[in-house]
């Protein structure tokens, strides 16, 4: 499983939320605290929004706490949105094309989770994707196929349905020809103006999302793991939900995947 953390607000260094805390996500690469492999060395990415409106990205193969030029570039880049991903493989080849996060256009996407037997169908995944995306198809990952498939579904009229709709499909696929657990998944995804997240599984079991606004950052940090325990209080997004932050706050809604 991998961990990754978000943040939406006033500009700060990206290292306020990838290096300094206690638990930051650096820290996480090594020694993860909820989830089930500690370490999550199979590559890292960072999507960042500056002054044009599609993300800036940076992925590489390296675990993330050995790359200096990855604790070199958060010193020194601010942002007021940003994504950032530490990943543990759950199959596919460590390659900076399977990297999160993912981007399209002003897009940005990343998950942790797995969508259960999915080299058993990784072909009729593959073809759900429409002509006019597969050139943003550029590894073997499940979550990029998740990715297209919300862009595919209407991901810029209506984040939600569209992310409820692919994942949906992706569930529907591994029920069909893949393995249990069908679908664990918590999702972070950026159009450059909101910061959307969502926690689901198809079974008990769904990979942990926390969420608080930084007085001190002035704006949201979403998490998997909380990046320490003093100041503000985290909550926990609970299964089933899915998250909105803006400038006038959060918002919870229920997530509930469907087929129409």
């Amino acid at each position: 499983m991998c961990r990754w953390a978000a943040y939406s607000g006033a500009d700060v260094f990206l290292e306020d939320i990838i290096s300094i805390p206690a638990h930051s996500l650096i820290a996480q690469s090594q020694k993860a605290a909820e989830c089930k492999t500690a370490t999550n060395g199979d590559g890292f990415g960072i999507a960042w929004y500056g002054q044009r409106p599609e993300p800036g990205l940076y992925r590489d193969v390296y675990p993330a706490w050995s790359d200096c030029n990855l604790r070199a570039l958060v010193r020194q880049v601010k942002s007021g949105l940003f994504l950032a991903h530490v990943r543990a493989s759950t199959g596919s080849a460590t390659s900076r094309n399977n990297c999160h996060p993912f981007t399209a256009g002003r897009w940005s996407f990343m998950h942790n989770g797995q969508v259960g037997g999915f080299e058993k169908f990784r072909r009729h995944a593959d073809m759900c994707i429409p002509d006019e995306l597969y050139e943003h198809r550029k590894g073997a990952t499940d979550s990029e196929v998740l990715f297209l498939l919300a862009l595919q579904q209407g991901l810029d009229a209506d984040p939600k349905t569209a992310l409820e709709r692919a994942v949906a499909r992706m569930e529907a696929l591994s029920r069909a020809r893949g393995a249990t657990p069908h679908m664990r998944l918590s999702v972070a995804m950026s159009d450059g103006e909101r910061l959307y997240a969502a926690r689901y599984s198809s079974d008990s079991v769904a990979p942990s999302v926390y969420y608080r606004w930084s007085s001190s950052m002035g704006g949201w940090a979403v998490v998997s793991e909380p990046l320490e325990q003093t100041g503000e209080a985290w909550n926990e997004l609970k299964p089933g939900a899915f998250l909105t932050l803006t400038g006038d706050g959060a918002e919870i809604e229920p997530f509930q995947p469907f087929l129409e």
